[in-house]
């Protein structure tokens, strides 16, 4: 997984909740935690798409639906992340939608992918299961 800080200087998370990567999705990646919200499971896989870390991208999609081999374009830049919405996917749900857009630069040129994903928790973990 690629380092968002360099010393002592601490970066804000991808994710942009305002805190340090360490402190917010750092811990989500790193096993230490487990996302509370199926929200802050999208937050975590955006920041994750961010930083090219596909082990917790495979390790927090569902089994049913999760492809054989992830690779990410290391020429596409993760800049942004909007969550426009949410349906259920909190502490005490086992299902739950978050509607988003996710904002990147590639070759250039700006553009932006909108879904709204289906997660479902199972054993205590948020699993992302599909998107539309």
């Amino acid at each position: 997984m690629n380092s968002i800080h360099t010393g002592t200087v601490m970066v804000r998370c991808p994710c942009q909740l305002g805190e340090s990567y360490d402190n917010c999705c750092g811990r989500y990646h790193r096993g230490e935690a487990k996302a509370p919200t199926a929200e802050r499971l999208m937050r975590s896989r955006f920041s994750a798409f961010a930083l090219l870390d596909v082990a917790y991208l495979s390790r927090t999609w569902h089994p049913s639906t999760r492809p054989a081999n992830l690779e990410l374009d290391p020429g596409r830049r993760w800049t942004r992340l909007d969550i426009l919405g949410t349906c259920a996917g909190g502490l005490f749900d086992t299902t739950g939608t978050v509607e988003f857009r996710a904002h990147y630069e590639e070759n250039g040129r700006r553009g932006s992918q909108r879904e709204n994903s289906r997660f479902v928790r199972e054993n205590g973990d948020w699993l992302y299961v599909d998107g539309s």
